[in-house]
């Protein structure tokens, strides 16, 4: 995020002394750091020394089901249809990746005390369907239906959701940050007249007292397709303060302020995050084009660089048809796409839409996994000969 916060007590200068209230045993300071020292960072500050640990094992989750002989083809697949019971990490069933993304889906049902860390990615959970805290070294972050949660990468969390009946979360996983469009800043850093969003529509982390329990606390780490399993001596969320510019944050998807145009606008008009390898773009209710003559729906294109995924999250979408709540398609780069046959003719003088959409394009070739094989429509890729 382009701006500072501080929670909890912090000492008034980075790098001293900082005792506890016994006046005779310190604080652990943890610089929480990207880019080496180069990028944004937080500085937290810990009861007992963030580094302790008792046991280390690895374990296998076998949820990373390759599909080695996919062909190359449009895909119209339904998440919904793979449920797997669980807890945040367990019930989570990968159906695209490549060496810098990975996309996911959860039907979380169990609640666990387990903490949860991702070494290697950076994550977006999507809350399709659920409402609960998200709960980390930070702080308390509320969450409901339609919050995206940026979670850094390497940060310790729980979930914790209010009911377990139906929740359902779209997780992306990148190598590198979720970031605001350059473009959306100023030379401040503060988000600009003209971006999508704004500062107040951001939620950052809500102070909670650290947590100063010894015992013995079990961790997960996620690096890349392995599992770890850490035993620690004490409680993670054990910090009395932090601040800096490094920190989970939600935003609500009806928050996002569409534009609109005379004629139809490409889809980087919808930007909400980039990453170096890929961007997440909204469609979210809009006016449609206002030329007398304009086609809303948008036109067949080629894009040569770009793997196109659209998670369908409510509404009718315009250019496209047999999707539902959950639904995934892929375009991928090197064969053209467009609208199916009909709804070009049929979103001509309709004046606005409907509809909710995560879009997210990669500038590397995604490969599906067997969990795509499992839910698939069958003849997708014949779906436009139906003129």
């Amino acid at each position: 995020m382009p701006y500072y916060i501080k929670l909890g007590k912090v000492p008034p200068k980075r790098h001293i002394t900082y005792y506890k209230d016994d006046g005779t045993s310190l604080y652990r300071e943890e610089l929480f750091s990207t880019k080496g020292f180069s990028g944004i960072y937080s500085n937290k500050y810990h009861i007992h020394m963030p580094t302790q640990v008792e046991k280390i094992g690895e374990f296998l989750l076998d949820n990373l089901d390759d599909w080695p002989d996919a062909p190359l083809q449009y895909y119209h697949f339904a998440t919904d249809e793979k449920k797997t019971s669980g807890d945040i990490f367990s019930s989570r069933n990968a159906f695209l990746k490549n060496d810098n993304c990975v996309i996911s889906t959860a039907n979380v049902s169990e609640d666990s005390d387990i903490f949860f860390r991702n070494s290697y990615a950076h994550e977006l959970i999507f809350i399709h369907r659920g409402n609960g805290k998200y709960l980390s070294e930070y702080g308390t972050l509320p969450f409901e239906q339609w919050d995206y949660i940026v979670v850094p990468k390497g940060t310790t969390y729980q979930m914790k959701f209010d009911d377990y009946s139906d929740v359902k979360l779209l997780i992306v996983e990148s190598s590198t940050p979720f970031d605001i469009p350059r473009h959306f800043r100023n030379e401040y850093g503060q988000l600009t007249e003209d971006a999508p969003y704004y500062e107040r529509d951001f939620k950052t982390p809500q102070f909670t007292d650290p947590i100063d329990q010894s015992g013995s606390f079990e961790l997960i780490l996620k690096v890349r397709d392995r599992y770890f399993k850490y035993s620690l001596p004490h409680h993670p969320f054990d910090v009395v303060g932090w601040d800096g510019f490094l920190y989970p944050y939600t935003f609500n998807l009806k928050e996002y302020a569409p534009k609109v145009g005379k004629i139809h606008l490409p889809p980087p008009v919808h930007l909400m995050f980039t990453t170096r390898d890929f961007v997440v773009c909204n469609f979210v209710p809009r006016l449609f084009d206002f030329h007398p003559e304009a086609i809303p729906a948008p036109y067949y294109h080629s894009n040569v660089d770009s793997d196109e995924v659209l998670y369908y999250v409510y509404g009718d979408f315009m250019s496209r048809k047999g999707v539902k709540e959950g639904s995934i398609t892929l375009h991928p780069m090197g064969i053209p796409h467009g609208p199916q046959p009909g709804k070009t003719e049929a979103s001509i003088g309709v004046k606005e839409t409907d509809e909710y959409a995560i879009m997210i394009d990669t500038f590397q070739p995604l490969k599906v996994t067997k969990n795509v094989k499992e839910t698939m429509v069958e003849n997708y890729s014949q779906s436009w000969l139906d003129e």
